[in-house]
């Protein structure tokens, strides 16, 4: 059976979809018709991918300011991704230990977003806001070491019979606590908006999640009255709630500090098998004027989460 190789020469030799189903396994239904592949299986995702960059891949464009959740592809060692990243040509990295910091700056790499308080305990809930003021305070220090631009914050979880008005109020008032500060330090706050959806894995989605309606979201946002206070908008997370991404990356331009990315449903890569086109996105991004950074936040599936990686960053770089 002759299976198209899926080879562009403009983007870089590619592996092949033969290739590709040879580390699939046995069992797989493969059916051609016409020009397309059609695949049966679950384990055959990534067979659907086309244009599957080979491990001498490097980012051709750069328009996009491409990251990488390095949680998402544990238990790799953060040394195989750090080296793979960089060799990937990709500027910048997120979510990895602090003790990696100073070799991401040797190799003159960035870390596009630091942690904070997580999203469990946040600003929604009084009883949070020592912890929560006291976390931001350390980590806009932290980037203002490094010379780094962004703190991820959280709204945190809904207690029972909190109101909308309630929560709102207690979140603005935590984050107004630490502008000041932000700001003399020239760091972002960037608020991250999940779904609540999905309840079937503790990381694709965050059933009681208090800032779960992007909208609103913008609304506190506004409601600081910081420059220094911005939306992380995932684009993952926005298709599952409120949908509309395009219109509303377009409407939200001035706002946004930081993307995250990922396959829906399933949060897995931005492959053939999902709904959103990430294509369309990233040169909507581009037009906005956006200069900040794109950060890589799917859970890979495929057996080469390396070559899943390259798949997306190579997606991406438009």
């Amino acid at each position: 059976m002759n299976v198209p190789s899926g080879i562009d020469r403009d983007k870089g030799k590619c592996v092949s979809r033969r290739a590709i189903l040879g580390n699939v396994g046995v069992g797989v239904g493969v059916v051609v018709a016409g020009s397309g592949l059609h695949i049966k299986g679950a384990e055959s995702k990534a067979a659907m991918a086309d244009n599957v960059p080979d491990e001498g891949y490097r980012i051709k464009h750069g328009r996009i300011r491409q990251s990488v959740m390095g949680w998402c592809f544990k238990p790799m060692k953060m040394e195989k991704l750090i080296a793979a990243c960089k060799k990937m040509g990709m500027p910048a990295m997120e979510g990895i230990n602090e003790k990696f910091y100073p070799t991401l700056r040797k190799l003159g790499m960035d870390v596009a977003i630091t942690g904070s308080h997580g999203f469990k305990k946040g600003p929604v809930s009084r009883e949070n806001h020592a912890l929560v003021i006291q976390k931001l305070k350390e980590r806009i220090d932290l980037c203002a070491k490094y010379g780094f631009k962004n703190v991820i914050t959280f709204t945190g979880m809904r207690s029972r019979g909190m109101t909308n008005a309630r929560g709102a109020k207690n979140c603005i008032e935590a984050w107004k606590a630490v502008m000041s500060h932000a700001e003399k330090k020239k760091v972002n706050l960037c608020l991250e908006h999940l779904n609540t959806r999905d309840s079937t894995h503790p990381m694709k989605g965050h059933p009681g999640y208090f800032g779960d309606d992007v909208d609103f979201c913008v609304d506190m946002i506004k409601k600081v009255a910081s420059e220094r206070m911005k939306l992380l908008f995932d684009v993952y997370h926005v298709q599952i709630m409120n949908g509309d991404v395009i219109r509303r990356i377009r409407e939200y331009k001035d706002l946004i500090g930081h993307y995250h990315t990922a396959g829906n449903p399933g949060r897995g890569e931005l492959d053939d098998t999902q709904e959103i086109n990430y294509p369309a996105v990233m040169r909507t991004i581009l037009a906005t004027g956006y200069k900040g950074y794109v950060a890589q936040e799917f859970i890979p599936t495929w057996k080469d989460k390396l070559g899943a990686l390259r798949h997306a960053v190579n997606l991406c770089d438009v």
